[in-house]
């Protein structure tokens, strides 16, 4: 049992460093009205462990504090990242093309409303919507996808049994 703990924390702490590097490195387009976060891409990762929702959801947070978001902002925009994290997790067993629904429409829903409230963006919320659906649809949806079938055949290898 203190095995799968310590390989359960070192897995989501992977993961969330992970999250918080792409962050980081591509911060010029990773916030903003219209945005393109790379690491949503890693929200395909509960498909394989269920690490990957606190990583996730701490790299979240991390990530939007170094990249200077504002509370409102760190608060609901990681929670849409757990949101989106969560339910990926939950349709692991589905048709993998499922798997990044979740996260994508989480941050269409949520994410606009704080680049709204917390930012004071005067566009639409509905043209927002547009813009961060389009920004997670090919980050999550492409480039999830593109990890996903990287990983598929390395289950075992890289995250041990899971349940």
């Amino acid at each position: 049992m203190k095995n799968k703990n310590a390989a359960f924390l070192a897995q989501a702490a992977m993961i969330g460093a992970l999250y918080v590097a792409l962050v980081y490195v591509f911060a010029p387009i990773s916030f903003g009205q219209i945005q393109f976060r790379i690491a949503e891409a890693l929200t395909i990762l509960p498909v394989f462990t269920p690490a990957a929702i606190p990583g996730l959801f701490v790299g979240c947070i991390l990530g939007n504090i170094l990249g200077g978001a504002v509370v409102l902002d760190t608060v609901f925009g990681s929670l849409a990242t757990l949101i989106g994290a969560f339910f990926t997790w939950k349709l692991r067993h589905a048709h993998p093309l499922l798997a990044p629904v979740p996260p994508v429409l989480a941050n269409t829903l949520i994410v606009p409303f704080v680049l709204r409230y917390a930012y004071g963006i005067p566009l639409s919320i509905p043209f927002m919507m547009l813009t961060v659906g389009a920004g997670e649809i090919i980050a999550c949806g492409l480039l999830g996808m593109l990890l996903y079938y990287a990983l598929r055949g390395r289950r075992e290898a890289l995250f041990g049994e899971q349940h």
